[in-house]
């Protein structure tokens, strides 16, 4: 299969950027599954251990990728510890 593909590449040279595009795009969505699946507090793997992990976590941490407008830092507890 990879000879197949080194031939069409080599006879259509105009498919490189293709390819190189859609292995990027591959490359990005499951990096951004990976994190989603390993750091996202909603996410369990380990059910004995912690049952709940996002009762855990302090109001200070930025679980989002991006936020726009809110400063992690100056948030305060809002509720009561469990």
């Amino acid at each position: 299969m990879i000879g197949t593909v080194r031939k069409q590449l080599s006879s259509h040279p105009a498919l490189i950027p293709l390819f190189v595009f859609i292995g990027g795009g591959v490359v990005m969505s499951m990096s951004y599954l990976a994190r989603l699946a390993l750091r996202n507090p909603d996410v369990c793997w380990d059910r004995k251990n912690n049952p709940e992990p996002w009762n855990k976590l302090a109001p200070t941490y930025q679980y989002k990728f991006y936020a726009v407008g809110i400063d992690y830092s100056k948030l305060k507890k809002e509720g009561p510890d469990f």
